[in-house]
This record gives structure tokens, sequence and C-alpha cells, in this order.
């Protein structure tokens, strides 16, 4: 058995969210309320974990008990500089994931990072890969520093009846 450590990062916290509770809508609510501390907007975020702890300290108890395999991920934005300080605590171990793109694979990478965890900037909404923004970020990378995390949920069912769901496609891509 191989132990794989994560560190989520939320708002730059280290967090472990419930499931699909974080949304797009949940984030920027909680932007707002992070500008309007008068705010009365409620989220539906909901988490099992959440700590004051830097995810920099993760790291370094990662390193003590040589774990290795082990990823950032970060949920949203405002995590840049903790998930920074935890590759550069734990250099060239940790993968890193959230907001990947050809644009910035780079720079994770000199930050330390193991390799790059793309989703959403590779595959489309519909689950199709953009093989241009692929082979960008393989010429950036390399192949073997390159993750591709694609994101399935099971279809609920009654959508598959509604579909005319024949029975082989009860998931759907949610990257």
């Amino acid at each position: 058995m191989k132990v794989r450590p994560c560190i989520d990062l939320h708002g730059g916290c280290v967090k472990q969210i419930v499931g699909s509770t974080l949304t797009d809508e949940t984030s920027q609510q909680q932007q707002q309320q992070a500008s309007l501390s008068s705010s009365s907007t409620t989220t539906t975020l909901a988490t099992n974990f959440s700590t004051d702890r830097p995810a920099a300290e993760f790291a370094q108890l990662y390193q003590t008990d040589k774990l290795t395999g082990g990823h950032v991920i970060m949920l949203g934005p405002g995590n840049t500089e903790a998930a920074k300080s935890a590759l550069a605590a734990y250099p060239n171990q940790l993968q890193v994931g959230g907001g990947m793109t050809d644009a910035n694979a780079k720079e994770w990478l000199d930050a330390g990072a193991s390799h790059i965890i793309a989703t959403s900037h590779v595959f489309r909404k519909d689950g199709v890969i953009d093989y241009d923004r692929l082979q960008r970020l393989v010429e950036i990378t390399g192949k073997e520093r390159l993750v591709l995390d694609l994101s399935c949920r099971k279809r609920p069912a009654a959508e598959k009846k509604d579909n005319g769901d024949d029975g082989n496609d009860h998931y759907y891509v949610v990257t």
C-alpha cells in the first residue's frame, strides 16, 4: 500500500471540502463576503477538515515521513502563496493542480512542482480533449511531468431514463 498525501487549499487555507459543495457560485459568494464584512450572503460550502496551520507545515511533515507522489490542489483563487510555500518546503516531490495552463505551467515547475495536474484547461466542458492545449502543455512540461485529471460523476437514474440511456452511459464529465 502506498499513501499519497494531499494538500487541498481554499482561500489560502488547508481544507478538506465535502464532495461537490465547492462551486463557482460558492467561491464568488465567499469573495463577496471577504470584501464586504457586513454581507449576509450565505454559502453551501461544507468542509470535513479545516486548519490554520500553513500548507508548508504539511509538506514538511510529508517530507519527514518520506511520503511521495502527493499533490497540492488550489480550489479557487487566493491560494498561490500557500501552494508555493508547500512546494518550496518539499521541492520536486509534490504535484500541483488548480488553474494550470500552458501560460503558467513553467512557473509552477520552477516553483518546485514535480508535475502539473491539468483538468479544465485540457478537457472542454463536454469532456473532449483540446489537443492543441494538451500539445502546448507537453512541450512545456514534458509528458512525464504532466498529469491529466478527468473528473466524472455517476448520472442520476432519473436523468438516464429521460435521456433514453441504454445502460452504457452511467457517467458524465464534470471537469
